[in-house]
């Protein structure tokens, strides 16, 4: 299997212009813990995370140094550190270059990628273009839908999960954090939906899909039921740059 057959599909993202009260807020209003930084092309450029919010300046938690450790680690260090306490968008906290994936990359090569990096989850690129998300969650979820089923999707599955993923992709109810799976005609949906509706809508799309004989429910409605949040904090996100640090120092 590779990444396209366990992703989560629209991923939502925010703008490196934003402010940090908006990517706060909109982390708040979906239940998510992290958000890709995108450009005005949709290219991948970083993540905020939970985990840049926790050595803020507003709390009183930016990293305290005494004055020779200042002396020992340098000026651009500390630089940087006021930069992410103090900064006011999300460009200036958010962690860069994080490490990415295509659709095509195997499993067993995304999960050795979160093992040497330390990582929970990989953004998923076409090009430069972000299409989706892998997290550690994901394997999980895949492995409930799929325990016990023959090895692997048929051909036929894999069409089935396309084109029920095509009929939600324009919908203006499409679950947030989609995932969809296939096996042997039966599709199994999880996500966020804001409503009764929108869960019946995106029932009824994958539905009317041809070779479709059931759809398992496992949205999740925002309002009644939030989604446990996920941690992107502390490690979570890998860098291929240099980033201040987040650890108390005590003075020398």
């Amino acid at each position: 299997m590779r990444a396209h057959h366990i992703m989560t599909q629209h991923v939502i993202s925010i703008g490196a212009d934003a402010s940090i009260v908006e990517a706060a807020k909109m982390m708040l209003r979906y239940h998510i813990s992290g958000l890709p930084v995108v450009d005005a092309s949709g290219r991948l450029i970083g993540i905020v995370s939970e985990g840049d919010f926790i050595r803020r300046a507003e709390i009183g938690t930016e990293p305290k140094r005494g004055r020779w450790l200042k002396f020992l680690i340098g000026t651009s260090r500390i630089a940087a550190d006021f930069v992410h306490a103090h900064g006011r968008k999300v460009d200036e906290i958010m962690t860069p270059n994080p490490l990415t994936v295509t659709e095509d990359t195997p499993l067993d090569q995304i999960v050795r990628i979160m093992e040497s990096s330390n990582v929970k989850r990989l953004p998923v690129l076409r090009g430069e273009r972000l299409v989706g998300i892998v997290t550690r969650s994901d394997f999980l979820a895949t492995v409930a839908d799929l325990a016990g089923a023959a090895p692997g999707p048929s051909p036929d599955d894999e069409r089935i999960r396309n084109e029920v993923a095509a009929a939600l992709a324009q919908a203006a109810w499409r679950p947030c954090k989609l995932k969809i799976t296939a096996r042997d005609g039966i599709v199994s949906l999880s996500g966020v939906v804001d409503s009764k509706s929108a869960r019946l809508a995106t029932i009824v799309a994958a539905e009317n899909v041809a070779g479709v004989k059931q759809v398992v429910d496992n949205l999740c409605d925002a309002r009644a039921n939030p989604p446990p949040e996920e941690n992107l904090g502390g490690g979570d996100i890998a860098s291929l740059q240099e980033q201040p640090s987040t650890t108390d120092d005590e003075p020398l």
